[in-house]
């Protein structure tokens, strides 16, 4: 890829374009949550919510926010959640605009939310993989935990994964 890569906090004008990947990615799952969803889950912790340009255009987004270790936010929750104090850090979203994938953007992604998840002082990134990304999920060293089951509304197949907050040398 030969257009700079930027990721940057989501500002007002990525929306349209986040709204919009979020639908193409989740709508054929059953999944989408809409605008005011997505954006009442940045508003909870804005300092971990991304966006990556490539070439100053936003390529794809990530959403995370500070949620219990082991319980799995309600997916159609738009309300301000209670405070949760540091320990872990719930990646709700992460997705890439599909003519852009395999370019190594969600890696981008990914180190810019271990740097908040250390800097917040957790020590944990958790998400829920759904439509068959835990391999994907897998191979960036998140682990399943059979005995958290999330509720049906993430799909049939959905995984509840985690994985440690790694030290600075051992980011990917």
């Amino acid at each position: 890829m030969t257009e700079p890569v930027r990721v940057r906090r989501i500002t007002g004008a990525d929306w349209d374009t986040v709204v919009a990947l979020e639908h193409d990615a989740y709508a054929p799952l059953g999944l989408s949550e809409g605008r005011a969803a997505l954006q009442s889950r940045a508003a909870v912790s804005p300092g971990t919510c991304f966006v990556v340009d490539v070439g100053g255009r936003p390529a794809g987004y990530l959403l995370a926010l500070p949620y219990p270790a082991l319980t799995v936010p309600d997916l159609g929750r738009t309300g301000p959640a209670a405070a949760v104090p540091p320990g872990n850090l719930h990646l709700h979203d992460l997705v890439v605009a599909p003519a852009l994938r395999r370019r190594g953007l969600a890696r981008h992604l990914l180190r810019r939310l271990t740097g908040a998840a250390r800097t917040r002082g957790d020590e944990r990134i958790s998400l829920v993989a759904v439509g068959g990304s835990d391999r994907f999920w897998s191979a960036r060293g998140f682990a399943p935990h059979p005995d958290v089951v999330p509720s049906v509304g993430y799909g049939a197949d959905a995984v509840y994964m985690s994985r440690p907050v790694p030290a600075p040398r051992e980011v990917s």
